[in-house]
């Protein structure tokens, strides 16, 4: 059957896709559908239908599942920050193990047991740093607020319900005095970092200009209603690009920073330093991957991507030696006060790309016996994952926010000889499909019935693992997310559009007259989509 926009359909889910749209099955067609559980039947009205799935939205549904809770928010299902507000905590829990399991085994072909997921006692009100874009609506009112799923379209809200309450009110005033005495044109987000142990709050203002209008009336409102603040930097983005933060930044009143508590330790925070968004599960999260990394006071630790310190800091009474390593100045300089601060005299921190730094480290044969790993989304880069092979710690902990490029980076680091110990899901982040986790690899015994074959990595296609996603996850994101099917010719077509590294067996053609099928625009768009998914772009 032949299914067109506005069809309706009677289904029931039987899964979910990975950021939490039920999958419901129907005359030989795989659709997608936003609120609808696992288990629950509905009317469901076509939205799209391309090749291999479709689109749904619920029209009415015929039976609920029991895990089914009302979402607190009132714009939960129009705005794109929260994904899982409809599922009650258990059902989150299972969710999110279960897509960390299913990344395990498709993704990296390893069978592990996936140990419980540690939630949050109470998953509201957690986040303590607010990020939201500014606009105007078409009355040319001035909105704010998270973007709705899968665009640029603001949804306007006057608080959320993983905001604290005190940014909450923050965002209102700020609302309220910008329409007031300023000019709501002139800003493209506002960022607020609250440090909930200490109180302390720093307010950023991220504009497209350095002359903004009614500033030092702002200033005045802001420090006079809320005393929590001890920060308020500009920072001048005139980019026309998707970057949030530009390279300039004036500190319009107070300091520079604001210091937080974390497991016993005082941090310093900077406007652009990165610093875990939950702090109470943060102290789950790091308390398990110190654990994990089995310290008894003679290990050398080298912790990448180290960001302010937070993690190599909280390890350094249990460690001989910490070396951080960081890309960003600022949070290099903040890790550094922070030993400081701290009176921890056996931590140092290198400013440089984590596979640049980690071969250095190398050359000067520092063989550290654990290893601390935090990358970003895209998980581990070539020259990296080399480095630490090439490094042979005794253990590895990696603390991971992607389960897929997780299991990639685990079922390579297992061809090298580690075996995953434990495999530890924390619920960083109620509510969405988002979910952290601390995995424990460590040198493992060779079965004495595989062969040992010594080779050089720099022989291998190592391509995959520098831009971030195999072309497996790609190529599954892109079905997943559009139901078209692309080839790695494509995928590394549009690689090489994009500046790209593309691997040896897809480079062009030797011959100037080969004749290659092109890749078509509707893929083209679909495989840039699953680029910036995968933070390649």
């Amino acid at each position: 059957m032949e299914f067109k926009k506005n069809d309706v359909l009677t289904a029931e889910a039987v899964d979910y896709t990975f950021d939490g749209l039920g999958v419901v099955r129907h005359e030989g067609l795989c659709f997608f559908v936003k609120d609808l559980l696992k288990g629950e039947k509905a009317e469901i009205g076509v939205t799209a239908v391309k090749k291999n799935v479709g689109y749904g939205r619920v029209i009415r549904r015929l039976s609920d599942s029991p895990q089914r809770v009302e979402p607190r928010c009132p714009v939960a299902r129009q705005c794109g920050g929260c994904q899982l507000q409809m599922m009650n905590s258990e059902l989150q829990a299972e969710f999110k193990r279960h897509r960390v399991a299913d990344c395990f085994q498709r993704i990296g072909h390893l069978d592990v047991e996936i140990k419980p997921v540690l939630s949050m006692e109470f998953p509201w009100k957690y986040r303590n740093k607010v990020q939201v874009p500014v606009g105007m609506n078409r009355e040319g009112q001035m909105i704010s607020g998270y973007y709705r799923s899968h665009s640029h379209d603001i949804v306007d809200f006057d608080q959320c319900c993983l905001h604290s309450d005190l940014e909450n009110a923050i965002l209102r005033s700020l609302k309220a005095w910008i329409a007031e005495i300023g000019d709501p044109k002139q800003f493209r987000h506002w960022l607020i970092k609250h440090a909930f142990r200490t109180g302390q709050v720093m307010v950023v203002f991220i504009a497209n200009t350095v002359q903004i209008k009614g500033k030092m009336e702002l200033i005045r409102r802001l420090t006079e209603s809320y005393p929590q603040i001890r920060s308020i930097i500009l920072n001048v983005n005139e980019r026309e690009d998707n970057v949030i933060l530009g390279d300039k930044e004036i500190v319009l009143w107070g300091s520079a920073s604001i210091e937080e508590e974390l497991l016993g330790l005082r941090f310093q925070i900077s406007a652009k330093s990165f610093y875990q968004i939950n702090p109470i599960q943060t102290e789950v999260l790091y308390r398990k991957a110190i654990e994990l990394a089995g310290l008894t006071g003679k290990e050398t630790v080298i912790d990448v991507y180290c960001g302010t310190g937070t993690i190599g800091l909280s390890a350094a009474s249990k460690a001989k030696r910490v070396i951080g390593i960081e890309i960003v100045p600022s949070a290099v300089e903040d890790a550094k006060n922070n030993a400081v601060r701290n009176g921890i005299t056996n931590a140092e921190f290198i400013c440089g790309d984590a596979g640049a730094c980690t071969s250095q480290l190398l050359q000067r044969n520092i063989q550290p016996e654990v290893a601390i790993v935090d990358p970003p989304r895209k998980g581990l880069d070539r020259l990296t994952i080399d480095s630490l092979v090439k490094m042979n710690p005794d253990r590895i902990v990696y603390v991971s926010c992607d389960p897929a490029t997780l299991a990639r980076d685990c079922a390579f680091l297992s061809e090298q000889g580690y075996s995953v110990q434990v495999v530890q899901p924390v619920d960083m982040f109620p509510q969405t499909t988002h979910c952290e986790t601390v995995v424990l690899l460590s040198k493992g015994e060779v079965d004495s019935k595989k062969i040992r074959v010594e080779f050089s990595l720099e022989d291998m296609d190592m391509s995959e693992f520098q831009d971030g996603a195999t072309y497996a996850q790609l190529k599954d994101y892109v079905l997943e997310y559009s139901g078209l099917k692309v080839s790695n010719l494509y995928i590394s077509q549009i690689k090489r559009k994009c500046g790209i590294g593309v691997g040896k067996n897809y480079n062009l053609p030797k011959s100037e007259d080969s004749r290659q099928p092109q890749c078509p625009p509707e893929k083209e768009k679909a495989i840039r989509e699953a680029f910036k998914y995968f933070g390649m772009i």
